[in-house]
Parts: structure tokens; sequence; C-alpha cells
């Protein structure tokens, strides 16, 4: 499998998309009230966690692994592990067992890209026609 031949401008969208992504799942899915989503250390781990996805994503843009961030399958199945891993290595887990919020932000992330690659693909069609449909015009 040859390895993919991303631009510079192709990467840095790769970083920014596998880097916001984690970070949502992350402050989704880290325990705690509402009033945490206004804390800064909370803030500092789902960064910690994005900043560690987008580097690992990054990172494998170079390898022939990165020919599956073209298939929204694959790359939905690549940010959800990398998400696990960033977030297992950012800090311990408070659920259940050791690497059950990891586990569970990464099946977060998962979901995020799926739900923005059938959102957004062809210049957010659906997203469009959907207000459109809200606003009454159709």
């Amino acid at each position: 499998m040859p390895i993919p031949n991303y631009s510079l401008k192709q990467r840095a969208w790769i970083f920014i998309q596998r880097f916001w992504q984690p970070t949502s799942a992350c402050m989704t899915c880290m325990p705690g009230s509402l009033a945490n989503v206004l804390s800064a250390a909370h803030w500092a781990l789902a960064l910690q966690t994005g900043f560690v996805t987008g580097l690992l994503a990054l990172l494998l843009s170079l390898t022939p692994i990165g020919r599956l961030y073209g298939n929204r399958w694959g790359n939905a199945l690549i940010v959800g592990v990398l998400t696990a891993f960033g977030d297992a290595w950012s800090h311990p887990g408070n659920f259940g067992f050791k690497y059950a919020e990891a586990i569970v932000t990464g099946l977060v992330s998962a979901l995020l890209v799926l739900v923005g690659s059938f959102a957004f693909e062809d210049r957010a069609r659906r997203i469009r026609a959907a207000w459109a449909w809200i606003v009454g015009r159709r």
C-alpha cells in the first residue's frame, strides 16, 4: 500500500479536524457537573487529549494507514482509536475500570467523525436542506 501524498494544507486540516473532535468528545465524556465545562483544568485535559490525537493523526498521515482518512468508516476508526489512546495517556480514568473513560471518549469521538462526515459532505447539503425545510423554503 503506497504512502498517501497529502499537501501541507491537507495535513494541517488533518491535524485541525483530529484536534477538535477528540477535544469535544473529551469535554462531553469527562465526569462531573456542567460547571466542569467552565473549569480550566477540565479544558486543559481536553485540549491535551485533542493535541495528542491530532499529533498522532498527523504522524499516521505519513504512513500507508493515512489512506484510511479518505474513507469515512476508516477515518472514524482511526480517530476513535487515537482518541482513546490520547485520553488514556492524558489522565487516569474516572469510570468503572482503568480505561473505560478513554474507550467511551474514543467511541464518542468516532461518532462525531461519522456525524460530521454525513452532515458536512457536499458543502453541507443535508444541513442546508434541513434549514430550508425548517424555515419553510422548499
